[in-house]
């Protein structure tokens, strides 16, 4: 398949209501509203391949940028490649769930992550704080510096509250992706948790609402899933 019959395929599965949801959430056009399902089966025919995904990614389309991060050959991309994937990711759907999730398949998701993180630039510091929570949500305890991620939930703690809107919510699902599924840390994930607190999210909205990280570490513990980890980072 090529970038043209990849396209109509796409355009064929977009529905108007899944398009006015993205739209919602800060999609803008072009795009065609196709539900992440419905792209499994061309998934299936085209599998892993970079050049195409490159092709895809340029388009400006959210669609074929979404399913451009499905395809991606993670082995060959670059800490350059990412770099440019983010510079295009407009809003947090991009950055959160496609530049930070193939980053996490990568050896250069940590070092690319901890740059972000320090940016101060919104979307680039959510895609840093969630890509280590796909990390974390994934990979063994052992691939992680138990220190590194107590530094890091220190700087959650202290600059949570003042952060960028988007970075609120990914440091919020740090705090309790740690508390989950990194257990060396647990103990203090839960306890940085409560000291947080509910955080207040689109402040300047009529749609002003909280986020609170320790009462959903509670909900996971209850259902016994504390140790959680996910086989596979993209679907």
């Amino acid at each position: 398949m090529n970038l043209e019959m990849i396209m109509q395929e796409l355009e064929a599965l977009g529905k108007e209501r899944t398009k006015k949801i993205y739209q919602a959430n800060g999609a803008h056009e072009p795009l065609f509203g196709v539900s992440t399902g419905e792209m499994k089966p061309i998934f299936r025919k085209i599998k892993r391949n970079q050049p195409l995904a490159e092709q895809l990614y340029a388009t400006g389309n959210y669609d074929a940028m979404y399913f451009a991060g499905v395809i991606a050959d993670t082995n060959s991309m670059s800490e350059a490649d990412f770099e440019r994937w983010m510079d295009s990711a407009y809003f947090y759907m991009l950055s959160d769930y496609v530049v930070a999730v193939t980053l996490a398949e990568t050896d250069i998701a940590q070092k690319v992550s901890d740059k972000w993180i320090a940016s101060d630039i919104e979307l680039k510091m959510s895609a840093g704080w969630s890509c280590y929570c796909w990390l974390l949500g994934n990979r063994p305890d052992s691939e992680f510096s138990e220190e590194k991620i107590a530094d890091m939930l220190e700087l959650v703690k202290n600059t949570i509250h003042d952060a960028p809107e988007r970075t609120k919510y990914a440091m919020n699902n740090f705090m309790y992706t740690v508390g989950v599924s990194y257990l060396p840390l647990h103990d203090k994930a839960v306890a940085i948790a409560k000291e947080v607190g509910p955080v207040e999210v689109n402040r300047d909205t009529a749609k002003s609402k909280f986020l609170n990280a320790s009462v959903n570490i509670q909900k996971a513990i209850d259902k016994g899933q504390l140790g959680f980890k996910r086989k596979y980072v993209r679907c």
